[in-house]
């Protein structure tokens, strides 16, 4: 079972709510999980710092997705006997640097190193974006140049797009982080939206190939829609919501197959 048929899965069983956007919206309190799993999200040559850092960035971004302000966050950490103690304190460093209150957490072992971050943010009440609310005819656009990450080979610390969030609220009709590729990610807005796609252009970060830009991931970008057209440093237009097969996505009037990154493939 592939992952977005496990989480409409999970969807439809009882006892499950508010599924499907980056954060989980309660009031004007947003919460996202995310793991970071070592040989997944970071290798073991990695610097620590960085990896912490990057640990905590990762859900900031679905906090920055939300149009929302980071509260807080709690952090469980699995330790494998290679990471000693100069090694954890240094990641714990690099969490502590992005200035987010870390309020609690769990330590455990294990054979290989994961890290559950969870973040709480904040929003005016029903000023939250989501990803299941953009409407044909709006404009499709993301926050700067894509594939980077990949073209660097997944060395790059991500960095969230808080404040442009925050300006979103209000003018974005949905939005998104970009996590595991333009291609897969705009296929999972288009779902939750049940609209299709149409693109035009694709702005590609300097020595990247179109191929990493399309599916590369680990952008953490901020994928986004909006009603009229927008005029904000960065930004870059790429094409429209159209009607027609919820999902379907097309560049330059030829089908864009969906091949990001996606766990369990």
């Amino acid at each position: 079972m592939r992952e977005l048929d496990l989480v409409e899965w999970i969807k439809r069983q009882k006892n499950t709510r508010g599924i499907g956007d980056d954060c989980y919206i309660r009031g004007n309190l947003v919460f996202t999980t995310d793991l970071t799993v070592e040989g997944v999200h970071f290798r073991r040559t990695d610097k620590p710092e960085f990896v912490g850092q990057k640990t905590l960035a990762r859900g900031l971004s679905d906090i920055a997705a939300m149009g929302a302000d980071p509260r807080f966050c709690l952090l469980s950490l699995a330790r494998p006997k290679w990471a000693d103690d100069k090694w954890v304190k240094a990641f714990f460093r690099g969490v502590l640097k992005l200035n987010v209150p870390l309020t609690g957490g769990d330590l455990s072992s294990a054979s290989e190193l994961v890290a559950d971050i969870v973040v709480c943010g904040e929003t005016p009440a029903g000023k939250a974006l989501r990803r299941d609310t953009a409407k044909p005819g709006d404009h499709i656009y993301v926050s700067g140049r894509l594939g980077a990450n990949a073209r660097d080979g997944y060395s790059r610390m991500p960095k969230p797009r808080l404040e442009l969030g925050r300006k979103l609220r209000g003018r974005a009709s949905a939005c998104m982080d970009l996590s595991d590729g333009l291609s897969i990610d705009l296929h999972r807005l288009c779902i939750a939206s049940a609209v299709a796609a149409s693109l035009d252009q694709i702005p590609v970060a300097k020595g990247a190939t179109i191929e990493q830009a399309l599916h590369g991931g680990e952008d953490y970008e901020l994928l986004f829609t909006s009603s009229k057209p927008l005029k904000l440093p960065g930004i870059f237009h790429i094409g429209n919501v159209v009607k027609g097969k919820a999902g379907l996505i097309t560049l330059n009037g030829n089908q864009l197959r969906p091949a990001g990154f996606e766990h369990f493939r």
